[in-house]
């Protein structure tokens, strides 16, 4: 192990505990740049240790989550306060946040393997 890339990570990690205290505490995202959650939103998305790779059980995680997303982007069409691009937007994250935990839980319902932290995760998510 990489003492530098664990301090790294760490230090990542406090930094985003500290942005959502810092929003949650505030109520505002002032001053924080809504490029760099998108580009480091996009940096975990591509990164995928080998190691933890190879325990993804794709044959178990088949929930087709288009069938989530086509009908919030959908409800958002119609449902929405004004028919605006920034509204439409919103509209469908909110749909598709309440949503978006039905595959981690069709997962867990299937595979019956609920450790403590990925319990709590889930509790929390919820």
């Amino acid at each position: 192990m990489n003492i530098f890339r664990l301090a790294g990570d760490m230090t990542h990690l406090v930094s985003v505990l500290v942005l959502l205290l810092k929003i949650h505490t505030i109520k505002s995202c002032a001053g924080i740049s809504l490029k760099t959650q998108e580009l480091y939103a996009l940096v975990f998305a591509t990164r995928s240790h080998k190691i933890v790779r190879r325990s993804y059980d794709k044959d178990q995680d088949t929930f087709r989550h288009i069938f989530l997303v086509l009908p919030c982007l959908l409800l958002a069409l119609v449902i929405n306060e004004k028919f605006t691009f920034k509204e439409v937007m919103w509209t469908f994250s909110l749909f598709l946040e309440a949503v978006a935990i039905l595959p981690q839980l069709v997962l867990l319902q299937r595979t019956r393997n609920i450790d403590n932290l990925t319990g709590q995760y889930v509790f929390l998510l919820g």
